[in-house]
C-alpha cells in the first residue's frame, strides 16, 4: 500500500470536487441547438434598449412563488 502526501490528497479531493460541481451546475443544454424562432426572439430581446426591457425584482418573484429567498 502506497502512502500519499497531504498535497496529493488535496489535489485528488480538489479534482473530485471540481468534477462534481461541473456535474451539478454545468450547462444541461450544452451541445444542443436552439430552434431558429427562439434564437431570433433571444437576439431581438438582447437588442432592445435596456430601458424598455421588462424586469421583475427577483425577491418579488420568489415571494410570489412562495419560495424562501
Amino acid at each position: 500500500m502506497r502512502v500519499i502526501s497531504t498535497g496529493e490528497l488535496r489535489t485528488i479531493i480538489g479534482e473530485v470536487v471540481a468534477e462534481k460541481l461541473r456535474e451539478m451546475f454545468g450547462d444541461p443544454g450544452e451541445g444542443l441547438s436552439l430552434r431558429p424562432e427562439l434564437r431570433e426572439r433571444l437576439i431581438a430581446s438582447l437588442n432592445q434598449p435596456r430601458e424598455s426591457r421588462r424586469t421583475v425584482w427577483a425577491p418579488k418573484v420568489a415571494r410570489d412563488l412562495g419560495l424562501d429567498w
